[in-house]
């Protein structure tokens, strides 16, 4: 394998070099020595371990560098027409992304795959949204944050006697993009619709980086002039005044499509270019803009009264038809970022796998022996969940009394009925706290001092536990002396880690039944993060 020493020693992954909550660096690249050098590599057991010329020593899972050739060939951040799915009107001929609100805010699978169709396709509409004013805002914090701008966090979408903007009257609008005089432009809108009952006022879209691609494909000339060519683009009122000079095709480092910006309502005038140069930007934008209007690509539908649309506002251009006055039509619209979407999608998705992975550990090797107990170490920790659940504890009290013993996978309870103290707690707690907070952390890193605990200040407490159990109480420590009993239960979370603990005593019944880990699952989903 030969690497980068610079790209591999910069990519290090251990605690010295990265903080092990959030991985940021903790060095930075100047303080690495300029002959810097591999002196020793070797592959063993799916990892490989490089020593450096200066003495640090690194160990890389070589599954990551798979992940790393993912990168290059795939969609990096996700924001360039690599990582979409372009589209014409026809590709949605059975229907659009959608999805039940009531299924939306309930069901993590549902708002992934809603968060995922904006990300691909650049839109997704949520049917059922509650028709009450101010609702798109609780839509987007789903999500993310809402971008407030001059128009407020909340803008109304209906006739006003003195709009400041076209959208505010009932005249059609053309396929464009909102806010190209900003900088950054909000890169999400939401639109939720309260009433539609006028003649008209159907929306439409348009895949704008599917039109830049047919632009490029067809006239690669006018692409790159669109490409190059900074265009001013401004919105003023009496109390606003906003500039922004992009192109109307921004596109990454390597010429992938990234960005559309089209609104022919705020592109300002184009100064300091030549007849030739204003000749081809023109030439350019007809072309480009005339593609935007091929019936082909033009998606129309018409929004109810629930419906909510959320799409890509530097991709998808957005348009509307001309409405009757007479009728009633009020939408409210907020702004927003694909940043935190693809943040949020992200967590959904870690929170899957964390899941995934816990599952998976009941369902192998949970079905495994429990300290020469009656039940397995499955049903033991499913009960102490159950119990804590059926005593009404709060939600992180019922995740900790369930996960308490998971520490004990990996086959290291074998060590603690060999008389090892295999810090389980300890072991668990550290594991966890990739995805739980310390509520939950904290009383399975104290349950085993918990008994030692109890056993000191309740004497009919050790005469209830196990035969299994006395014996792991004298492999970590016996009872606990009066210094430090009194130091435990000054502890924040020494009430918590004593009812985890009864539970933990409690759960040892091979004739309860107990439901299974997907009981649980909505309720860690939540506590994730």
């Amino acid at each position: 394998m030969s690497l980068s020493p610079y790209w591999l020693r910069d990519n290090c992954p251990c605690d010295g070099c990265r903080d092990p909550r959030n991985g940021q660096k903790l060095f930075q690249i100047t303080d690495l020595p300029e002959d810097l050098a591999v002196v020793e590599s070797t592959e063993a057991g799916g990892v490989l371990e490089v020593v450096w010329s200066d003495g640090h020593r690194s160990r890389y899972p070589l599954e990551w560098f798979d992940e790393r050739g993912e990168d290059e060939q795939g969609a990096g951040d996700g924001r360039t027409e690599q990582g979409k799915r372009l589209w014409r009107a026809a590709d949605f001929a059975r229907g659009l992304p959608e999805a039940e609100w009531s299924a939306y805010v309930t069901e993590p699978a549902e708002q992934v795959a809603v968060l995922s169709a904006v990300r691909r396709f650049g839109f997704a509409v949520l049917r059922g949204v509650p028709e009450v004013e101010g609702q798109v805002l609780k839509v987007a914090e789903t999500f993310g944050y809402v971008r407030e701008t001059n128009y407020g966090k909340l803008f109304d979408v209906r006739v006003e006697a003195d709009p400041n903007n076209l959208a505010f009257t009932s005249a059609a609008i053309a396929p464009h993009t909102d806010n190209p005089y900003r900088d950054p432009v909000p890169t999400l809108q939401l639109l939720h619709c309260l009433r539609n009952e006028s003649d008209g006022g159907d929306s439409g879209l348009v895949d704008g980086f599917h039109a830049a691609a047919l632009l490029r494909e067809e006239s690669p000339e006018d692409f790159a002039v669109l490409t190059r060519t900074p265009v001013p683009f401004v919105f003023r009122d009496r109390a606003t005044e906003l500039r922004a000079e992009q192109p109307l095709i921004g596109v990454d480092a390597v010429g992938r499509i990234r960005e559309v910006r089209f609104n022919n309502r705020s592109i300002g005038t184009l100064r300091g270019l030549s007849t030739a140069e204003l000749d081809a930007f023109y030439a350019a934008y007809r072309r480009f803009a005339a593609i935007t209007l091929r019936p082909e690509l033009q998606l129309d539908f018409r929004l109810g009264p629930g419906d909510c649309l959320i799409f890509d506002n530097v991709r998808l251009l957005h348009a509307r038809t001309a409405f009757e006055q007479q009728g009633s039509r009020h939408l409210q619209g907020c702004y927003a970022d694909l940043d935190s979407l693809a943040s949020t999608l992200a967590v959904l998705g870690r929170r899957a796998t964390a899941l995934d992975a816990i599952e998976e550990l009941f369902d192998g090797e949970g079905a495994g022996e429990y300290l020469g107990e009656a039940v397995t170490m499955a049903q033991h920790m499913l009960q102490a969940g159950a119990l804590a659940e059926a005593a009404g504890a709060p939600d992180h009290l019922v995740v900790a009394a369930l996960l308490h013993d998971i520490g004990h996978f990996g086959g290291s309870s074998l060590e603690l009925m060999q008389g090892q103290d295999n810090r389980h707690s300890h072991t668990g707690a550290d594991w966890l706290a990739r995805w739980f907070g310390p509520e939950v952390t904290e009383p399975i890193r104290l349950h085993v001092a918990a008994k030692r605990y109890l056993c000191a200040v309740e004497p009919s407490y050790r005469a209830q536990l196990s035969e299994a159990s006395e014996y792991t109480l004298q492999v970590q420590g016996g009872p606990m002396d009066t210094e430090q009993a009194a130091a435990f239960a000054a502890l924040p979370g020494a009430a918590d880690a004593v009812a985890v603990r009864r539970w933990d005593d409690q759960a040892k019944d091979a004739a309860v039944a107990t439901p299974g880990v997907e009981h649980f699952r909505p309720l860690l989903s939540r506590l994730f993060g």
